[in-house]
């Protein structure tokens, strides 16, 4: 059920967010990374405009349980307010009869911020009276935390058990996004993986194998993938214990017609390091001994674009190089650049570091789809079941 769904006219209604972001480097961090909190502005807005008392919540940082001074929401709730162009009171607990006479005190329009939704152990326990707490201060739940999604906790799971509830325009964003692009894409599709580790896409991998004509590697992935087609990768970290899924990939790849790009040519390093003493471009075949891959060549990031504009879908998760490394990451910007420069091609990027990476470049309008969960966009297309989206009803 959406948003739209419910009459929510002048009343109370929770809305679960996600502004877990970078607040231990200030508040000049946060203006820097704010994808999430304007990725809710829709919501926000809509029930402003009806005239709700809006109760955000969400969690920040791992507190564990208890009150930490420097993961408190009110840095947050400041910026959310220059965002909305709207005030937002941030309030100093989750709780209790001091929130519970804030909420009492609100006007039709007024939004208010809860602290810190993890400084309370019910909230990760799924707590029924944490949830019931929650619940007892709203006639609404709404789910806009997609990146949370994943997670059963009281916020995104429990109070769904004591108030009509639905998803919010985040949520139902994403969850249609994403669902078309496994559902019913337009072909040729591809997938553009890359990021430290194979094992963080073996399920979307096995998801959607029998829908691709098109699997891009890049990344660290790339190096355990190389060393199974027999190719030496130096000092590169090899992820030996998928060796063996990444020969199955390659073999059912092949048997399915896939067409498999990896990088002909990659950018070796003397040291894992932002500056290190010797870098040189290589072919992936002769990598040197003692060098570790670092990006993909400026070749093969040409090569990749080239075909990459060819296809009409993109499913793309993961950086093509060191990219928090400047001298390592044009093999990403060459890349991202093409997708999101490409007309008639349908971009869907995982979240986590590669909604990051696709901000950091300034592209994130440029994509059709960025997503702002990590964890819960890489379950979601690999087709597990979300706690915080299997609660919510069914549309009426």
């Amino acid at each position: 059920r959406s948003l739209s769904q419910l009459d929510v006219n002048g009343s109370r209604v929770l809305v679960r967010v996600d502004f877990n972001v970078p607040i231990e480097q200030g508040i000049e961090a946060i203006a820097g990374y704010d994808q999430r909190l304007r990725a809710t502005l829709p919501t926000i807005q809509y029930l402003i405009e009806r005239g709700c008392r809006t109760i955000l919540c969400s969690h920040l940082g791992r507190p564990r349980a208890k009150v930490d001074e420097a993961l408190r929401l009110g840095p947050v709730g400041d910026r959310l307010a220059v965002l909305l162009d709207h005030p937002v009171k941030s309030l100093p607990e989750i709780t209790g009869p001091s929130v519970e006479a804030a909420i009492a005190g609100m006007a039709p329009g007024d939004v208010v911020l809860l602290e810190n939704l993890r400084f309370d152990a019910g909230e990760e326990a799924n707590d029924p009276g944490f949830a019931q707490s929650l619940a007892a201060l709203t006639d609404y739940f709404v789910m806009d935390a997609f990146a949370v999604a994943h997670r059963a906790h009281a916020s995104t799971v429990g109070v769904t058990e004591y108030l009509p509830s639905a998803m919010g325009f985040l949520v139902e964003r994403e969850v249609t996004s994403m669902g078309r692009a496994l559902e019913s894409p337009e072909k040729p599709l591809a997938a553009l993986m890359g990021g430290a580790k194979v094992s963080d896409k073996i399920l979307l991998l096995d998801n959607i194998m029998d829908k691709l004509d098109h699997l891009f590697i890049g990344g660290g992935m790339c190096v355990t993938f190389l060393k199974a087609q027999g190719h030496g990768v130096g000092a590169s970290q090899v992820e030996e214990d998928r060796l063996e899924f990444a020969r199955e990939m390659l073999g059912e790849a092949e048997k399915r017609g896939i067409k498999v790009h990896l990088p002909s040519e990659v950018v070796v390093a003397s040291e894992f390091a932002a500056d290190p003493a010797e870098v040189q471009v290589s072919s992936a075949d002769g990598v040197p001994e003692g060098g570790i891959i670092m990006d993909i060549a400026p070749s093969a990031a040409q090569q990749f674009a080239s075909e990459l504009q060819q296809c009409r879908t993109v499913i793309w998760n993961g950086p093509m190089g060191v990219f928090e490394m400047p001298r390592f990451s044009e093999g990403t910007r060459v890349v991202a650049e093409a997708i999101a420069g490409a007309p008639g091609v349908t971009s869907v990027v995982g979240g986590g570091s590669t909604a990051e990476t696709v901000e950091a470049l300034g592209l994130m309008d440029s994509m059709t789809h960025v997503s702002t969960g990590g964890g819960a966009s890489l379950e979601f297309l690999g087709g597990i079941e979300l706690p915080g989206i299997a609660a919510l009803p069914d549309a009426d």
